[in-house]
């Protein structure tokens, strides 16, 4: 017998990081296509509004490459493993969000308006705003999980931040919904957009500790496991919290938001559909009885479901009825399959909303079907990387927060894209990164930056094992 030294133990290394490329010149690459696309609708509507290219448009291309581009160098150093996904379309979104805004300001209609303000330059600035928000997310909150000893602090700062619109003097009453609060020097704020935000992580700290309570179930009925009696505690609270929310604000779309955000939570922590059905059935209880006494709510319901007569009456100047549900589907409806172009539409006629409620008309009618399939799937694909955040998150608490921010987002998106398109009742709601607002745009910067955090703590490479030295030593032995 004879005994060799093993030639590929002579040449043992370390083992390399294990896990996902940073993929960040992937981000940068598309980050490119985000800006151009913007400024080439940019200069579209210039084009077919004045017959020559805006003179603003170079200022509004270093604008946004600039804010897109502070984003990747930070997301490249703070969140080099984040997902190179969702950076490049919240910028493309907000990017044609500008363009909207900026091809309605144009309008010599709304111009003539007493109460209209030119929008795209204050867009401009809430956006900046936002993606500085997203910076700081990045910078300071260097690992998510910190937020979880944050569960009831958050419940209460949500609580605080949805009754500040009824304090006395602080809050505002607009167009019939209570949903604002005035700070001097700043003009009106939403608070609701930032405690979709706060209310998740309280969510998802509570369902960590809860979920296994949540998920026992004590019968069954008609195939669905009831969950006991003292374990509805929780979803019986946020449902009148919710129903309390529609009643002193009139909020619609605040309130099932945020119980729609919570059910989806509740039936990922305990995967019981018995909590679907109790949602659903809930949330339809609570908006049919307030709807039954709610003027506001019930104005609502009345040009969903009869759009065209809401719009006579408001012809012959009867109060309290609006003709905005009706010029939105007509401005649907001659958009056709590929639009009218950009500049060529005339969804000036809804009048003050055109440029937050009702901004997606403007791209119905001025992109066609084709254009608003395309905005939907770039919605979709964000909702989509949160949702595989969620999975990839190594947490339980990750998993929560990353799904309640994305279905948070998705629901968002399906109530005012169904309000606008007569699906269900109009709910006052922003569409997330087209529509003019500073609270929306601002808060859902902030949502990003907490999904690509967790998407980068999600795939960050585990650390490389340490090398044996032994390792060259070893002897095999032959016969």
């Amino acid at each position: 017998m004879s005994s060799t030294t093993n030639p590929s133990a002579q040449h043992t290394s370390t083992i390399g990081a294990i896990g996902a490329p940073s993929r960040r010149n992937t981000e940068l690459a598309l980050l490119v296509f985000a800006v151009v696309i913007p400024v080439f609708a940019y200069a579209n509507v210039g084009l077919a509004l004045n017959d020559e290219i805006p003179a603003g448009l170079l200022s509004y291309g270093l604008g946004l490459g600039l804010m897109g581009g502070v984003g990747h160098l930070v997301v490249r150093k703070f969140a080099p493993y984040a997902d190179p996904l969702m950076l490049p379309l919240a910028t493309l979104l907000n990017g044609l969000g500008l363009v909207a805004i900026w091809r309605l300001d144009q309008s010599e209609r709304l111009q003539a308006s007493r109460v209209f303000v030119e929008a795209a330059p204050r867009q401009l600035l809430y956006s900046a705003l936002g993606v500085a928000l997203f910076v700081a997310v990045l910078v300071f909150l260097k690992d998510h999980r910190v937020l979880q000893r944050y569960t009831y602090i958050s419940m209460a700062g949500a609580l605080i931040l949805l009754l500040l619109p009824l304090v006395p003097g602080l809050g505002q009453n607009v167009f019939g919904a209570r949903i604002w609060i005035k700070i001097p020097g700043l003009g009106t704020i939403q608070p609701g957009e930032f405690a979709k935000i706060v209310l998740a992580v309280f969510f998802a700290g509570y369902l960590v500790v809860k979920r296994d309570a949540l998920a026992l179930a004590s019968r069954r009925f008609m195939g669905l496991y009831l969950p006991r009696g003292r374990d509805l505690g929780p979803i019986i609270v946020v449902w009148a919290i919710s129903i309390l929310i529609l009643v002193f604000e009139t909020d619609l779309g605040t309130s099932l938001l945020f119980f729609g955000m919570f059910v989806i939570m509740l039936y990922v922590a305990t995967e019981r559909t018995s909590w679907i059905l109790f949602g659903l059935l809930m949330s339809a209880g609570g908006a049919v009885a307030v709807a039954s006494f709610e003027p506001h709510v019930q104005q609502r319901v009345q040009a969903w479901l009869d759009p065209m007569n809401e719009y006579k009456l408001s012809q012959k100047g009867i109060l309290g009825h609006t003709e905005q549900s009706m010029q939105a589907l007509w401005a649907f409806g001659s958009g056709g399959t590929l639009g009218s172009g950009w500049g060529q539409g005339h969804s000036d006629l809804i009048g003050f909303a055109s440029n937050s409620d009702f901004i997606l008309a403007t791209f119905g009618e001025e992109l066609g079907l084709a254009g608003i399939m395309a905005l939907l799937l770039l919605y979709a694909l964000i909702v989509e990387r949160g949702a595989r955040t969620a999975l990839a998150a190594r947490d339980p608490f990750g998993k929560l927060l990353a799904i309640g921010l994305s279905g948070a987002f998705a629901l968002q998106v399906f109530v005012v894209a169904g309000g606008v398109m007569g699906l269900i009742p109009l709910t006052g709601m922003t569409m997330p990164f087209l529509a003019y607002g500073g609270s929306s745009v601002i808060a859902n910067w902030a949502l990003i930056g907490i999904l690509l955090r967790i998407s980068d703590t999600a795939r960050r490479p585990a650390p490389a094992p340490v090398s044996n030295p032994d390792a060259e030593m070893t002897q095999v032995v032959r016969p």
